[in-house]
């Protein structure tokens, strides 16, 4: 008997479409079974309104719905959008090794972020990178943005560019083969990355036990690990929060540290990074705690503690 394909719901976008490529061809290597990729249009698709305004989950809701009514099998988001809720009846099954989480800049003429003069115009589409830019100063005019990663570059690449840089994630950049046009990939001691950025996450039913197996396949401990410490920081953050938030966890051995890239053995641990930016850039609070993997969670709780006791509540309610 011929085993179907399964079904992976997917959003539209070049991204999108790569990134879903990318975990299909990665499933039917590991595991023999074949795999079609399903279009499912999202809202964030179709607005042009700021994803600020649209709210949590606007590019992920049409995909858990199409889950759940049984018309695609499985899932993969990008794990940013994911609204950091448990939400009923499906499972995260895995979460694959993590692309380069930091921010890259584009920019004309090969510049860097210092190199660009005053008044240069920067683009970008998170509340959050506009608020870190804004911290360091170097009168730059920030505005905010919309659209793919194309979208995106031609602005500052195309015939018809505006724009003299705009700063958006390397993960997506390097994912489309575009890398080559990053003009300065960003220290995040500079601009820290959003929780859970250059992570993708596997998606499905949680009562459907043999696909869970099966994707499970996929999972990246490492990965998975950082990423709970950046998200359940920001879960802990998140009520009544509207101020940018930032957070990076790395995995540290000995000294030296990584992107979560490591094998998850030995005496590793997690050394997680979080800041809360008031949106003029003027206030920022930014802090750190390390633990133990198998705490990723907690370290994410205590450090968003941590944050709010230094005062982070009151950036969360600055206005512009």
């Amino acid at each position: 008997m011929t085993t179907r394909p399964l079904r992976l719901g997917t959003r539209g976008s070049a991204l999108a479409l790569t990134q879903s490529g990318m975990i299909a061809d990665e499933l039917t290597a590991a595991t023999g079974r074949a795999v079609e990729l399903v279009r499912i249009l999202t809202p964030g698709d179709t607005s042009s309104v700021p994803v600020a305004q649209l709210g949590v989950g606007v590019f992920v809701s049409a995909l858990r719905d199409a889950l759940l009514a049984g018309e695609i099998d499985f899932a993969v988001h990008s794990y940013k959008d994911l609204p950091t809720g448990e939400y009923p009846r499906l499972h995260i099954a895995a979460v694959p090794r993590r692309e380069d989480p930091r921010d890259a800049l584009v920019a004309r003429d090969g510049r860097t972020l210092a190199d660009l003069p005053p008044g240069s115009v920067i683009g970008t589409g998170a509340v959050r990178r506009i608020a870190q830019l804004r911290a360091l100063g170097l009168e730059l005019q920030v505005t905010p943005i919309r659209g793919n990663v194309d979208t995106r570059i031609s602005r500052v690449l195309g015939p018809e560019a505006d724009l003299d840089a705009v700063v958006i994630a390397r993960a997506g950049v390097a994912r489309l083969g575009r890398a080559a046009e990053i003009t300065e990939t960003l220290d995040p001691m500079l601009m820290l990355p959003a929780p859970a950025q250059g992570a993708l996450a596997v998606e499905c039913r949680s009562d459907d036990a043999d696909l869970v197996e099966l994707l499970a396949t996929l999972d990246h401990a490492p990965t998975r690990a950082a990423v709970c410490a950046e998200r359940s920081l920001l879960a802990t953050l998140e009520a009544g929060c509207d101020a940018p938030v930032a957070a990076y966890a790395r995995l540290v051995r000995g000294g030296l540290a990584d992107s979560a890239h490591r094998d998850g053995h030995g005496d590793e641990m997690i050394h997680l990074r979080g800041a809360v930016i008031s949106p003029d850039g003027v206030r920022a609070i930014r802090l750190s705690r390390t633990g133990t993997p198998a705490g990723a969670a907690e370290i994410g709780k205590a450090l968003a503690a941590d944050l709010l006791d230094a005062g982070a509540d009151t950036l969360m309610g600055s206005t512009e």
